[in-house]
C-alpha cells in the first residue's frame, strides 16, 4: 500500500471512530476597511437544526445591524455556541502586511486559523467562507486539521447563517478593541476611512508623533499619507 492510500485508509478509520458532527463552520472578518483598529476574523460552528434559533436571535450580516444590536447578539452567540475570534492588532497587522504585501493572503491566514480553532473543539466536515482573491489562499493556509475539510468559498457568503454569526462576532470584537484604543489614547477613533478618521489621525500624530499610527492604524491605507501631509 503506497503512502497516499495508507493516509486515506487512516483518515477513514479516524472518521469511523470520530464521525463528523452534523453542521458546518462559517468564518467572516471585520475591520478590513477600517483605518483604525485591528483586523478580526471569527469562526462559528452551526449545529444542524439550529438555523431557526439563530434567526430568532436576529442573526444576519453584521453590516445590516446597528453596533448596539451586534454587541447584543454576539453575547448570546458566545454563551451558546462553539466559536472563536482571531484578532490581529494594528502593530501585528502592519508587520504581517509588510512581509506578505497582500491583504488577501493575510485574510486567508486569519480565516484558516479560525477554522483550525473550531476544528480543535468539534469534528466538522464543511466550512464556508467569503470568496476573496485566489481560492487557493485559504486552502494553502490550513494546517493539519483543516486539510481534509470541504472548504466552500462563495460570493455573499454572509447569506449563510454560520457566516452571518461569524460576521457578528468579528464586528463585536472589533468594536471592543477600537473602544480600548480610543480610551488608551484619549481620543475617539472613528470607524471606516472618512474625513472624520483623517481628522482624528491628525490629532493623534500632533500629540504623539507619526509613529503612533503603527500602533493604532493600518498604515498601508492611503489615509496615512493624507494624515501625515497635514500633521507633519
Amino acid at each position: 500500500m503506497d503512502k497516499v492510500a495508507a493516509g486515506k485508509a487512516a483518515q477513514m478509520k479516524q472518521e469511523e471512530l470520530f464521525p463528523p458532527e452534523a453542521g458546518h463552520i462559517g468564518t467572516d472578518e471585520s475591520g478590513k476597511g477600517d483605518f483604525f483598529g485591528p483586523l478580526v476574523v471569527a469562526g462559528f460552528f452551526l449545529p444542524a437544526g439550529q438555523e431557526a434559533v439563530l434567526q430568532q436571535l436576529g442573526v444576519r450580516d453584521s453590516k445590516k445591524l446597528s453596533d448596539g444590536r451586534v454587541l447584543e447578539i454576539a453575547r448570546s452567540l458566545r454563551q451558546g455556541y462553539i466559536q472563536t475570534v482571531v484578532a490581529i492588532g494594528p502593530e501585528r497587522y502592519n508587520a504581517l502586511y509588510k512581509n506578505l504585501r497582500n491583504l488577501n493572503r493575510l485574510l486567508a491566514w486569519g480565516h484558516a486559523r479560525a477554522i483550525e480553532n473550531i476544528l480543535g473543539e468539534v469534528n466538522c466536515a464543511v466550512a464556508i467562507t467569503d470568496l476573496f482573491g485566489d481560492e487557493r489562499f485559504v486552502q494553502q493556509a490550513l494546517l493539519k486539521k483543516g486539510k481534509n475539510i470541504n472548504l466552500v468559498q462563495k460570493v455573499r457568503a454572509e447569506e449563510d447563517l454560520a457566516v452571518a454569526a461569524a460576521s457578528i462576532l468579528a464586528r463585536a470584537h472589533f468594536l471592543y478593541k477600537l473602544k480600548d484604543l480610543s480610551e488608551e489614547y484619549g481620543l475617539e477613533l472613528p470607524k471606516g476611512a472618512s474625513p472624520l478618521v483623517e481628522e482624528a489621525g491628525v490629532k493623534l500624530v500632533k500629540k504623539y508623533g507619526p509613529e503612533v499610527l503603527e500602533k493604532v492604524a493600518k498604515i498601508h491605507f492611503k489615509t496615512t499619507e493624507k494624515i501625515l501631509k497635514i500633521a507633519v
